[in-house]
Order: C-alpha cells, then structure tokens, then sequence
C-alpha cells in the first residue's frame, strides 16, 4: 500500500492469487481489514487455473513474488513467459530462475520492495528490458530440457557406476 499512497496511484489494484497457510491467511485478512477503506485496493481471488492464469498475468502490470519457501518458481517463469517484469526475492532458486531479468528483493525488506516496485513502475525502459529478457530466459526452462538433463544425469550415474 506504501507504494500506492506515495506516488499516488489511484487505480492500482493488489491482486493476491494462490493458497496460503491458515496461520499466514489469518495474519494476511487482519492486515487488509486494518487498512480501513484502502482494503478495497487488495483483491484476493485463490487459487488461479492454468487455463486464467495468462489472462490475469495479461492485465497485470508487474509481478511480484516475495517467497520465502521455493522449490523452483514456476509462478516467476510463467510471469516471464507472459511478457511480466518480475520481482522476487533474493532467496531459494527464484535467483537462479530470474537470472538477470528482473528485480531481486530481499523479502524481509518493504524497503526494497517499495523500490523495486517503483523502479519497475515508473522506468519504463527498464522495465520493457525485463520483459524481452525474461520472455527470452523463459525459453530456457522447457519439459523436454528438464527430461534430458534428468535423463543424462540418471546415464550418467549408471555408467559411471559400472
């Protein structure tokens, strides 16, 4: 909200999608009632099917992924391959999978974010970078990749086994 009220942004709306852990939801709803009439300006919609997921990324306006727990990040490769700048933390592999791509935070930081958020905002080359770019490293991370790579390693430790 902090980056909302300083630069004024009237028609910016926080779109909170997924499942959350009860204890972090109950925490999560207080804040948002807490924020009196600017609750109106966090919308949480759940849990997104695959088949909404690319026309909700297609109205957004950044995507911003502050996780503390991560096995990979396909929610931050699927933001790049829709064409999203993408904020995320510093932490787990979401570094590995941004690459150069976009903004990493640290997640404990609103700080950061609120720069982060600000520079993706407002520097709009900048931010037309990110997308080329994260469109480009999206193409990197396939099925088939991810198949071969498990595949040779997997070769690889019986051959060498032998």
């Amino acid at each position: 909200m902090r980056f909302v009220e300083k630069n004024n942004l009237d028609n910016f709306i926080f779109v909170l999608g997924g499942s959350y852990f009860k204890d972090f939801e109950n925490i999560l709803n207080e804040n948002i009632e807490n924020l009196g009439e600017k609750k109106d300006k966090i919308l949480k919609i759940g849990y997104v099917d695959d088949e909404d997921m690319s026309a909700l990324y297609s109205g957004a306006e950044m995507f911003l992924y502050p996780s503390l727990y991560e096995g990979f990040g396909i929610p931050v490769l699927e933001a790049m391959k829709c064409g999203l700048p993408v904020i995320c933390s510093n932490t787990t592999s979401l570094p590995e999978v941004i690459g150069d791509c976009g903004i990493k935070i640290n997640p404990y930081s609103d700080a950061e974010m609120l720069a982060a958020m600000e520079k993706m905002y407002f520097d709009r080359d900048f931010r037309e970078e990110c997308i080329t770019k994260g469109i480009d490293r999206s193409k990197m991370f396939t099925w088939k990749k991810c198949v071969d790579v498990i595949q040779n390693k997997i070769i690889g430790d019986i051959w060498g086994a032998k």
